[in-house]
């Protein structure tokens, strides 16, 4: 996959509520999207790295999210608008290995 846009931060919505799955975060930092809705981002609701604890995300500690956040292509400054539509060719390509997690809690 390729980072196709960089968001410093934004709200994030989704799951169902009849499963319990449904969440609603204000505010998830340095989201970098790399294949539709999925993204690399920092986390402030849990520190359990490692376990199953997203629906397809890559929940990262706000500080590693931050480092990330900076060191992909393409490089924005602080006080840059965060681009969407991010050529391939400009983008830092993500390796995602193992599979997604069917049982999120």
């Amino acid at each position: 996959f390729n980072i196709w846009a960089k968001v410093r931060a934004q709200r994030m919505i989704g799951g169902s509520r009849e499963n319990g799955t449904y969440y609603d975060l204000p505010n998830v930092p340095f989201v970098q999207f790399f294949y539709g809705g999925y993204s690399l981002h920092g986390t402030y609701w849990h520190h359990d790295f490692g376990k199953p604890r997203s629906h397809g995300c890559v929940n990262l500690s706000i500080p590693d999210a931050a480092k990330l956040f900076y060191w992909t292509e393409p490089q924005i400054s602080s006080t840059q608008y965060s681009p969407y539509d991010i050529k391939p060719a400009e983008a830092t390509r993500v390796i995602i290995h193992g599979t997604t997690p069917t049982n999120i809690y």
